[in-house]
């Protein structure tokens, strides 16, 4: 684990190479086998392969979404708010579980904000991407992962970029 801590990095142009359908399975699979407050099990996700739709994605807030441009698959990782208090939560952990998963099969990943975001002065960024995507209504929508095979490797930060001081023990 402490490897793909190391290395991940987040990917923001991808090439045009399909991701594989073994790959999709197990993307599939630990998206699933996250963790959830209380089991609540509460978020539902939606693979998105369609480009002609990706790219529509890629729209849903006016900077900040451009990794979509090129991604091959955009995961919108939705919860039901009324099933648990924690669905923030437990949507965040499910999409950095995606992306570290993403990274172990050798796919960059960018974690895409949607909820708190705003598309336009009259429409909010998870009001956009329920539209696009016609999510009913008791979902909310936190984020957007985007994935793909990168264009170029990245490197993990240094040790020595790591800030050590703010790592506190036993009190601030």
């Amino acid at each position: 684990m402490i490897n793909l801590l190391r290395t991940r990095r987040s990917v923001r142009k991808f090439t045009g190479q399909p991701i594989e359908r073994e790959k999709l399975e197990i993307l599939k699979e630990a998206i699933l086998r996250s963790p959830t407050s209380k089991n609540s099990m509460a978020c539902e996700f939606i693979f998105v392969d369609d480009q002609e739709l990706i790219q529509k994605l890629s729209q849903s807030k006016p900077s900040g979404a451009g990794a979509l441009h090129t991604a091959q698959l955009a995961v919108v990782v939705l919860a039901k708010e009324t099933q648990t208090v924690a669905w923030i939560e437990d949507s965040s952990i499910a999409s950095i579980i995606l992306q570290l998963t993403a990274h172990a099969l050798q796919l960059g990943s960018c974690w895409i904000q949607i909820r708190g975001r705003e598309h336009s002065e009259e429409k909010s960024s998870e009001t956009f991407v329920r539209e696009t995507l016609n999510i009913p209504d008791g979902l909310r929508v936190l984020s957007i992962v985007a994935l793909g095979y990168t264009q170029r490797t990245h490197e993990g930060r240094p040790i020595e970029e790591l800030k050590f001081e703010k790592i506190h023990r036993n009190g601030f």
